[in-house]
C-alpha cells in the first residue's frame, strides 16, 4: 500500500471527526442530549483527554498528557513511514493510519480548542474563532458524543459484588477519533498473523 493511500485514509478520518465536533460543539449546549434511537444517542461531553474521561494532575497533569501524546504521535507516524517503505502488509499500514488519525484527531483538540473556542458556562453555546476563549494552547478539552446505552437495567442479584445494582451496557461516550483507534487495534489484534507476518 503506498504512502498516498494512507493520507488519505487519515485525512478522511480527521476530516470527519473535526466537522463532527465543530459541528457538536458550537450546536449542542454542554450535556445536551440527543435521542437517534433507543440504543443510539447524541450526548455532548468534554473531558481532558484520558481514557474514560480520567484525570490527574490538574493543570501539569493535563500539560504532561498533551506532550506525552505528541511525542508518542511521532513515533506512529515514523512506524507508518517505515511500514510502507518495506512494503508491509496492507492491513498492518491501514490499522496505523487509523490509529495516527484517530490521535492526531485528540490532539488537536487538546492543543488548539481551548484557544479557537470559547467555552461558555449555562445555556449559551460555544463559539469558533472568539473573541473571549477560555482556554490557553495545550489545554484544550476533547469534545466526545457518541453514546450507545444499548441496555441499562438492574442486574440479576445473584451477581457478586454488581448484584442488584443498575447498570448500563455500552456506557462510554466518545468521538469518531476514539472509534479510529479502536478500530485500528482491533485489526491489529484480530488480523495480527496477516498485519505481523514471520520472516518480516
Amino acid at each position: 500500500m503506498k504512502l498516498k493511500k494512507a493520507l488519505f485514509i487519515i485525512f478522511i478520518v480527521l476530516l470527519i471527526d473535526q466537522i463532527s465536533k465543530f459541528y457538536i460543539k458550537t450546536n449542542f449546549f454542554y450535556g445536551e442530549d440527543v435521542i437517534v434511537f433507543d440504543w443510539f444517542r447524541i450526548h455532548f461531553i468534554e473531558n481532558n483527554g484520558m481514557a474514560w474521561g480520567a484525570e490527574f494532575g490538574g493543570k501539569a497533569g493535563k500539560l504532561f498528557l498533551t506532550v506525552f501524546r505528541l511525542f508518542a504521535i511521532t513515533g506512529i507516524g515514523y512506524w507508518l513511514f517505515t511500514s510502507v517503505k518495506k512494503k508491509a502488509n496492507t492491513i498492518l499500514i491501514v490499522a496505523i493510519s487509523l490509529i495516527f488519525a484517530g490521535a492526531m484527531g485528540n490532539i488537536i483538540d487538546s492543543v488548539f480548542y481551548g484557544v479557537i473556542f470559547n467555552t461558555p458556562g449555562g445555556h449559551d453555546l460555544a463559539t469558533l474563532f472568539s473573541e473571549q476563549a477560555t482556554g490557553k494552547l495545550f489545554f484544550g478539552k476533547v469534545v466526545d458524543m457518541l453514546y450507545f446505552p444499548i441496555w441499562s437495567g438492574d442486574l440479576p442479584s445473584w451477581l457478586p459484588i454488581l448484584g442488584g445494582k443498575p447498570f448500563t451496557f455500552f456506557n462510554a461516550i466518545f468521538n469518531v477519533a476514539d472509534t479510529s483507534i479502536s478500530t485500528g487495534v482491533g485489526l491489529l489484534i484480530f488480523f495480527n498473523k496477516k498485519a505481523f507476518p514471520k520472516g518480516l
